[in-house]
C-alpha cells in the first residue's frame, strides 16, 4: 500500500514538473533546471573549455617544474572561475580569462558552450580588463514577458520591456538623447510606445505627441501630454514653437552656466544638468508616430511645408540634447526615398529599435551601421512574436527585446492617473489638447 502511495506521489510530482516547465518556467529553472546546470557546469568546466578551445599554453616555468619532477604532462591554462551567482531566469558566471584570452575568443565559444551546458542562450559581457561574466538563460523569458518586480531607474530612464538574457531593456534619455523605432504593421511598434508612455508618466517631463493619423494612436494619452499635433499643419507649428523653446532654454543656459571670473571651475557646465534645480527647465520628450507623414507631399505648397518641418526636426535633434529636449521617432520605413533630410535626420538618431519589417533593406535602415548580425536577427523575428525587437545603438552593441503586453487602455488610465504631473509650457500652449470628460456611459448606441 505504501509503495503505491509512493509511486502516486512520484507520478504527481513528475507530472507537475512538465506542467510547471510549460506554464511556470521560472518556477520548473529554480526546482530542476538550476540545480542541473550548475551540475553540468562544474562538473564538466575543464573538458568544456578545452573542447570549445578557450585554452592557452601553460607558463614555461610550470612545464620546467613538472618535467624535472617526472609529473607529467601539465594540462592548458584555462579560464577560472570567479563567482557564481543563480538569478530567477538564469546564471551567470565571472570568470578571470587566462593570459592571452581576449572577451572575443569566448564571444565566439558561445553558442558552443550553450549546447555544452544545455542551456537556452549564453551572453558574454565584459566587467573590466582580463574578467568577463556569462549569463546563462535557463530558458527563453520572451515567450512570455514578465517584468522584474524592483526596477531601479534614473531620474529619464524608463523600463520598457525585457532583454533576452533576462535583463530589463531601460530607455535613458540621458546616455541615448535621441532614437528611432523602426518596424512592419501589427509587429508591435505601438505596444513599444505604449509602454514607453507608460513607463514616463510617472517621471517629472513633458511629454509632446505628433501623431499625423488624426491622433488615434496618442489622442488617448492626451491627459499627460503638453501638446498634441494630430495633422502635418498643426506639426509644422509645434515644430517650429518646439525649437523656439529650445533657443530660450539656450539662452537661459549661457546666462547661467558659471563663467563668470568667480565661479568654480567644477561649476562650469555646457548643458541644464549643471544648473541649480531651480533653474533647470523641465526636460521634453517628442514622440512622433509614422515619421513618413511628416514628408510625404502632394502639391509645392506641402512641399515647402516639409521642407520646413524637417529642417527644425534636424535642428532639434542636433542640438537640444544639451537644454533637455530629447526625441522619439517611429516609422514602418525611414531611407532616402522620404525625400531630403531623411538620411540627415536619421544620422542624429542614436539609438535604434527594429521590430520584424517585411524587408531586409528596411531593416539595414535602422541596424545596419550598428551592425550586420543585427539586421539578420530583425529579419528573422517570427510574425507571431508582436513586441519582439532588436535593440541596438551606434557603439555596435545589440539585443532582442520584447515589450510586455499592454492595452491601449491600460496606458491612457496610467496617463489619466498622473496627469497631475503634467507641466505647462506657455510656448505650446496653441497645441495643448483639451481636457476629455470621461463619458457617462462606454455604450455605442
Amino acid at each position: 500500500m505504501g509503495g503505491g502511495v509512493l509511486l502516486a506521489l512520484v507520478v504527481l510530482a513528475v507530472v507537475l514538473l512538465r506542467v510547471a516547465r510549460v506554464k511556470a518556467p521560472a518556477v520548473y529553472w529554480a526546482l530542476v533546471g538550476l540545480p542541473a546546470t550548475l551540475g553540468r557546469v562544474l562538473s564538466s568546466y575543464r573538458a568544456t573549455m578545452e573542447a570549445c578551445e578557450l585554452t592557452v599554453a601553460p607558463p614555461w616555468w610550470r612545464v620546467f617544474s613538472k618535467s624535472s619532477n617526472g609529473s607529467g604532462e601539465v594540462p592548458p591554462g584555462i579560464p577560472r572561475i570567479r563567482g557564481i551567482r543563480p538569478t530567477a531566469t538564469g546564471v551567470r558566471l565571472r570568470m578571470r580569462l587566462a593570459a592571452g584570452l581576449e572577451p572575443d575568443h569566448v564571444v565566439k565559444s558561445a553558442e558552443r558552450l550553450r549546447h555544452a551546458w544545455g542551456v537556452h542562450s549564453v551572453h558574454v559581457a565584459v566587467v573590466k580588463p582580463g574578467v568577463v561574466e556569462l549569463r546563462l538563460t535557463g530558458f527563453d523569458v520572451l515567450e512570455r514577458v514578465r517584468m522584474p518586480r524592483r526596477l531601479i531607474t534614473g531620474p529619464l530612464s524608463a523600463v520598457v520591456g525585457l532583454r533576452e538574457d533576462g535583463r530589463p531593456f531601460v530607455r535613458d534619455f540621458r546616455k541615448i538623447p535621441h532614437e528611432l523605432t523602426l518596424g512592419a504593421n501589427d509587429s508591435g511598434k505601438s505596444m513599444y510606445q505604449r509602454c514607453l508612455i507608460k513607463a514616463l508618466a510617472p517621471l517629472d517631463v513633458a511629454l509632446v505627441g505628433i501623431d499625423c493619423k488624426r491622433g488615434v494612436e496618442q489622442s488617448p494619452f492626451a491627459p499627460r501630454l503638453s501638446a498634441l499635433a494630430t495633422s502635418p499643419e498643426d506639426a509644422d507649428g509645434l515644430l517650429t514653437a518646439l525649437v523656439g523653446e529650445m533657443e530660450d532654454r539656450f539662452d537661459v543656459l549661457c546666462l547661467h552656466q558659471g563663467i563668470t571670473p568667480g565661479t568654480a571651475l567644477e561649476d562650469i557646465t555646457s548643458n541644464i544638468w549643471g544648473l541649480p534645480a531651480k533653474l533647470r527647465p523641465v526636460p521634453v520628450i517628442v514622440l512622433i508616430d509614422e515619421i513618413a507623414e511628416l514628408f510625404l507631399t502632394t502639391s509645392r505648397a506641402d512641399t515647402e511645408r516639409r521642407d520646413r518641418m524637417v529642417t527644425q526636426l534636424i535642428r532639434y535633434a542636433q542640438l537640444a540634447r544639451a537644454v533637455g529636449m530629447y526625441l522619439e521617432i517611429s516609422g514602418q520605413r525611414f531611407g532616402a526615398e522620404l525625400g531630403r533630410g531623411a538620411t540627415a535626420l536619421r544620422a542624429q538618431l542614436t539609438g535604434r529599435v527594429v521590430h520584424r519589417c517585411n524587408d531586409k533593406q528596411s531593416a539595414e535602415m535602422g541596424l545596419g551601421d550598428v551592425d550586420e548580425l543585427a539586421v539578420l536577427a530583425a529579419t528573422s523575428i517570427p510574425p507571431e512574436r508582436r513586441g519582439m525587437a532588436v535593440a541596438g545603438d551606434s557603439s555596435g552593441g545589440w539585443s532582442r527585446i520584447r515589450t510586455p503586453k499592454t492595452s491601449l487602455g491600460e496606458a491612457a488610465g496610467v496617463c489619466r492617473q498622473f496627469a497631475h504631473l503634467t507641466p505647462h509650457l506657455a510656448a505650446l500652449d496653441a497645441w495643448r489638447p483639451a481636457a476629455i470628460e470621461p463619458a457617462a456611459s462606454s455604450r455605442i448606441p
